[in-house]
């Protein structure tokens, strides 16, 4: 299994505080990897290095075979990233955002796939509304179809799942697993370890900056061991390390 993703020796620094702290792991092909920890773990920041929004204060890594600090632009074009708070330009439509996601994108058939999207969001009574309208969930909705609309063989999703009612999160869900059937990959920071245990082929815990476990469920949790369990006991021993 090739590596889509190979991060090695990460560290990012804000003065004093250092929010990614000597990181090292890879994902391969296909695998839906479901990196998770407390607010302020880490990260968020760990995704923007991936994503070439922040360079690494030292260490390196590859996203797709480039380098996000060298060629951030490249890994952007490869990629689809679904951020935490950004949202959607307030003055365009959820349609003219999914119609301009593709202009940027060069994808000839957008008109065909912005209809498949905002069918399978049941976003039809909301396609003319300007986004500065639209409620929480429902921007977070477009914003995952402008993630996903272009197929691309990687995509970064952080809390995704957040503003979502059940019914979306379910919907959430087959969306990113048949992603990942069709050969896709994704990189998935999320707080919400029942979502995470159910869905992820493997998991990696941040705690203060650090990967302190990652590896498949039955490597990460003890026999009987629920995942919020195994969680709580690793960050635990992390923090009386400090």
């Amino acid at each position: 299994m090739s590596d889509i993703i190979k991060a090695d020796s990460l560290v990012r620094s804000f003065g004093d505080i250092t929010a990614v702290n000597d990181v090292s792991f890879t994902i391969g092909k296909g695998e839906l990897f479901g990196l998770l920890g407390a607010n302020g773990a880490g990260k968020s920041t760990l995704l923007k290095i991936l994503t070439g929004q922040l360079e690494p204060s030292s260490g390196k890594c590859t996203v797709l075979g480039v380098d996000p600090a060298a060629d951030p632009m490249e890994v952007k074009r490869r990629i689809g990233i679904l951020p935490e708070v950004e949202s959607p330009p307030s003055f365009l439509t959820g349609r003219e955002y999914l119609h301009f996601i593709g202009l940027v994108r060069g994808i000839d058939d957008i008109e065909e796939r912005t209809e498949r999207w905002i069918g399978m969001l049941d976003m039809e009574s909301y396609e003319k509304v300007p986004c500065k309208d639209l409620s929480k969930g429902t921007r977070q909705k477009l914003m995952f179809a402008a993630a996903l609309i272009h197929e691309p063989p990687l995509v970064f999703l952080d809390e995704p799942f957040s503003g979502l009612d059940p019914k979306y999160q379910k919907l959430f869900r087959e969306h990113i697993h048949a992603y990942i059937e069709r050969g896709g990959t994704a990189f998935m920071c999320t707080h919400l370890l029942e979502i995470a245990e159910k869905m992820c082929t493997r998991v990696g815990i941040m705690s203060r900056g650090r990967l302190i476990a990652a590896g498949k469920m039955g490597e990460i949790v003890r026999p009987g061991e629920a995942l919020d369990s195994a969680f709580l006991r690793l960050t635990d021993e992390e923090a009386g390390k400090a």
